[in-house]
């Protein structure tokens, strides 16, 4: 069985923006605020941060909100995500995942946040404003 987590959720709207493969961090997003992630592979580059900052026009799924793991996870922990993800998808919720060295992020559809909490307060876990 999968441990239970203390989460916090976020107070800030998030985007999710697919970028041209070598197009870099846009200036725009820089001001994030609790969150902001960067990843490049050989085929794209995926952005997340503040929904507020991302400009009209600019290709993005926006509207997501991000519920953190509280603490410290070492890195040998094992079935974090799963025990976070298996009672999301058993209640139709999609998210998207990050992961840092300190934690890991879960970002669900903001229209879908309530049913998000009370999936992971079923399983178990705690969530603070």
């Amino acid at each position: 069985m999968a441990s239970v987590q203390r989460l916090t959720l976020l107070p800030q709207s998030f985007a999710i923006v697919p970028l041209a493969a070598g197009s870099g961090l846009p200036w725009w997003s820089a001001a994030s605020r609790g969150l902001l992630a960067w990843t490049r592979t050989d085929s794209e580059d995926s952005l997340v941060c503040e929904e507020r900052l991302v400009p009209d026009g600019v290709r993005a799924e926006r509207g997501y909100r991000a519920l953190q793991v509280a603490g410290s996870l070492p890195m040998h922990a094992t079935g974090i995500l799963a025990g976070l993800a298996a009672p999301l998808a058993a209640a139709g919720v999609p998210i998207f995942v990050l992961s840092t060295f300190e934690t890991d992020y879960v970002l669900v559809p903001a229209g879908r946040l309530e049913a998000a909490v009370r999936a992971l307060r079923t399983a178990g876990h705690a969530i603070e404003p």
